[in-house]
């Protein structure tokens, strides 16, 4: 067989490849690479778009197991929102009450949220504390608001990240307090009830206020040996709070919680010089200036993030009290597992805690860390550790 030209070769290899579909069948036009980079660039403003935030928000109804009784008022039912921010089809939760006292809405928590939509939907969760300090200036007005946001934010974060939140502040729950149980007002006979349908906490506390504070607290010692907090919820006058610490302090009390209303900085150095008893400061402290303020009036503070604006400011509080040598305590209030799940992920920073709000429900819409008597256990889930069952 007579041997191919060099030119025969180069045609037969290009036929091949041709076929092959290593290279074109026909030259481009000029128009087609650009039609190729447009396909390209929407390619990958597709791909960053399946990596940004979408947030939606819910309302549910919480049922109480009792009528809740504080020194303000009763209720029987609570209204909370649930927000959802989801990236790749991961979801993050938080969770805010409404709250009449502290003039908390449905209506202008949703206004307020609805109002950072825009900034929150289409970006990625980088840094959660990046994106609070980001919205404070729009959301500083509805701290229930931000806060709900703030955590949904930590709670995506570590789900996407595969780690506990408190994992991630570099936290261990090595040492970790119990919770204690509240028990509302109520005539004494159903106090003590509410006592015996919880039994087993190392801790109770007792919302005070009343006209026979101590005849309650008498009842209450002889059906059990646990210790004893109290919250007056702003309820006692000056002389009221001296002259009751030294008999609780009989009765096995550890400390008393916000005897004076809010506003009564002028009163409390008398009160936090002569009571019996440390005072804690629950109303005075809810966002991170109080701290600086109650340092010297109160004996620690407890930090209720749903009034600090979210878990950012909620964490730098306690750090703030603990360098001031304070005690340092966190609570909730009535509220889902979605809330207290959050709020749990500072309980390796505070002294006691107050995160029963999930056992005075009757219809938790989730699931995450659960409480046997006093004791806190973290579900394997990574964020905060909340799944939603509605």
């Amino acid at each position: 067989m007579a041997s191919r030209t060099r030119r025969q070769f180069l045609k037969e290899s290009l036929f091949t490849m041709t076929a092959m579909g290593a290279m074109p069948a026909r030259r481009m036009s000029a128009a087609e690479p650009r039609r190729g980079l447009e396909d390209r660039q929407q390619e990958r403003i597709a791909s960053s778009k399946s990596h940004t935030m979408k947030l939606t928000l819910s309302t549910h109804e919480l049922k109480t197991r009792h009528p809740f009784t504080i020194s303000r008022g009763t209720t029987t039912t609570k209204t909370t929102m649930i927000v959802e921010l989801e990236q790749d089809g991961i979801r993050g939760y938080g969770e805010a009450v409404q709250h009449s006292f502290y003039g908390i809405t449905i209506e202008n928590m949703t206004s307020a949220l609805e109002g950072v939509r825009s900034l929150v939907e289409g970006r990625p969760i980088d840094d959660p504390a990046a994106l609070w300090k980001e919205l404070d200036p729009k959301l500083s007005s509805n701290r229930f608001a931000q806060n709900a946001l703030d955590q949904a934010a930590w709670d995506l974060y570590g789900k996407l990240r595969g780690f506990p939140v408190w994992k991630m502040w570099g936290l261990s729950l090595d040492h970790c307090p119990p919770t204690d149980y509240t028990i509302g007002i109520d005539s004494i006979d159903k106090m003590v009830a509410k006592l015996h349908e919880m039994p087993g906490f190392p801790v109770y506390k007792v919302k005070l206020g009343t006209d026979n504070d101590l005849e309650i607290m008498q009842a209450l010692r002889k059906a059990t040996d646990a210790v004893f907090r109290i919250d007056a919820n702003c309820g006692w006058t000056v002389d009221e709070a001296i002259e009751k610490s030294y008999a609780l302090k009989e009765l096995g009390v550890e400390f008393i919680e916000q005897p004076l209303p809010r506003d009564a900085w002028k009163e409390m150095p008398k009160v936090y010089r002569e009571s019996a008893l440390p005072v804690i400061a629950d109303e005075s402290s809810q966002t991170e200036e109080d701290v600086a303020r109650c340092d010297g009036l109160f004996h620690g503070i407890n930090v209720k993030i749903a009034k600090a604006g979210g878990l950012t400011p909620g964490k730098r509080m306690l750090e703030d009290a603990r360098r001031r040598g304070m005690k340092t305590m966190i609570g909730c209030f009535t509220e889902s597992s979605v809330g207290i799940s959050a709020i749990a992920q500072l309980l390796p920073l505070v002294d006691y805690a107050d995160l029963d709000g999930i056992l005075l429900i009757a219809n938790d819409i989730a699931t995450g860390v659960t409480i046997d008597r006093g004791k806190i256990t973290f579900p394997k889930e990574n964020g905060t550790g909340v799944r939603l069952l509605q």
